[in-house]
């Protein structure tokens, strides 16, 4: 009963939240341990060596075998604490693959999160029990801290660079979420919830929820809005380079050097595109710092995500109609693609189509010049 009004610890309600909580149980444990081992020992050396009985003291000699062991029992549990807390935190930092990617940005003094198929929340994160959900993090402002204390996941928002955290709800139910950096006057304040849904659940949420658009979607737009199509325009004499299947490439850059086209380096090309310049291209492209807010960073870092080796855009859940592939050729037209009516690609023909608008010679129809048989040939 009384754990029930004051709980000592959160609930567990996530995968990993029993494999931390083991770790805590297990250090907590061994310094219980030793801390009363010590206070024992003081008390009955305090006790059996006292001035009244030994007023004379002797010299006691070391023991080899003494002080190997108890150097060797303190490496030992540390080397077991240090694998095991290596083991968590390498588990902790690697989202696994077919995680639901979400975009959470930190702003005194509210949570903003995005979800891929275009819905947006504010102080509330709505999830699937049963699916890893990665939160990528960046703060608008100053420095945030995401806390989920029942999903043991914690990761700071940091500001012009991306962070990510993961975790997979277990159960059902609404949780706290914290910022644990100092932020400002309304740093208590800025508290949200994360609501675990069922999959089922979820998936209604997500088409009734209100969206206008994938983030892919929107991220085409402000690509076209920038005239980024005038020089990423795919082909060989493009001014700048192809970003079709680039997300999660090795770029070769000018002197050698390869880096991973992630959602930091498409960021970093963006408002800074001096810093790595690629292989083979030069540096002409502007920056657009101060034009573009985190939101439509984060979106055009979906779009580039979300192209394939054809142009075409990945189809994710939404509550609007779906969406079209982008037309390439048009795009590279430099026709705005984002307009109704202007991202329209015809149709390919039909079989009957193909099949009519085929020659058909007639059996007894003459040969043609470039038909007749050349002389000297045998049949």
């Amino acid at each position: 009963m009384l754990p029930k009004y004051f709980p000592l610890f959160p609930e567990q309600a996530s995968k990993l939240a029993f494999h931390v909580d083991a770790l805590y149980f297990f250090i907590l444990g061994v310094t219980i341990f030793f801390t009363t081992l010590v206070a024992v020992l003081i008390l009955i050396f305090g006790i059996k060596y006292r001035h009244d009985k030994h007023p004379v003291p002797h010299q006691i000699e070391g023991s080899v075998p003494l002080e190997i062991f108890w150097s060797a029992v303190p490496l030992g549990i540390a080397m077991v604490i240090f694998t095991w807390g290596a083991v968590l935190f390498i588990q902790q930092n690697r989202p696994p693959r077919g995680s639901l990617d979400v975009y959470g940005i930190g702003k005194q003094w509210m949570w903003k999160f995005q979800h891929p198929g275009g819905q947006r929340e504010i102080n509330q994160l709505h999830v699937p029990v049963g699916r890893p959900v990665r939160v990528t993090l960046i703060s608008q402002d100053v420095l945030h801290g995401f806390y989920v204390p029942a999903f043991r996941a914690q990761m700071e928002a940091i500001p012009g660079r991306y962070t990510t955290t993961w975790f997979e709800p277990s159960k059902p139910g609404t949780y706290h979420l914290f910022c644990t950096e100092y932020c400002g006057t309304k740093h208590n304040g800025m508290v949200g919830e994360v609501i675990a849904m069922e999959p089922g659940d979820y998936e209604e949420w997500l088409r009734g929820a209100c969206a206008f658009g994938s983030l892919a979607t929107e991220g085409q737009k402000v690509f076209a809005r920038m005239g980024c199509v005038t020089c990423h325009r795919g082909d060989n004499d493009a001014r700048g380079p192809n970003l079709f299947r680039l997300y999660s490439t090795q770029v070769r850059l000018q002197g050698g050097q390869r880096v991973l086209a992630d959602a930091a380096y498409i960021r970093e090309s963006v408002l800074n595109p001096s810093a790595k310049i690629v292989y083979g291209y030069q540096n002409i492209m502007p920056t657009f710092q101060g034009q573009l807010n985190e939101e439509e960073l984060i979106e055009l870092v979906e779009y580039v995500k979300s192209l394939d080796n054809a142009g075409q855009l990945h189809q994710t859940i939404t509550n609007t109609q779906p969406e079209p592939p982008v037309n390439l050729r048009k795009m590279q037209q430099g026709i705005d693609v984002t307009k109704p009516g202007n991202n329209m690609i015809p149709a390919p023909p039909s079989h009957s189509e193909q099949m009519e608008t085929v020659p058909k010679l007639q059996p007894n129809a003459p040969q043609t010049k470039g038909q007749q048989k050349a002389p000297g040939k045998s049949q």
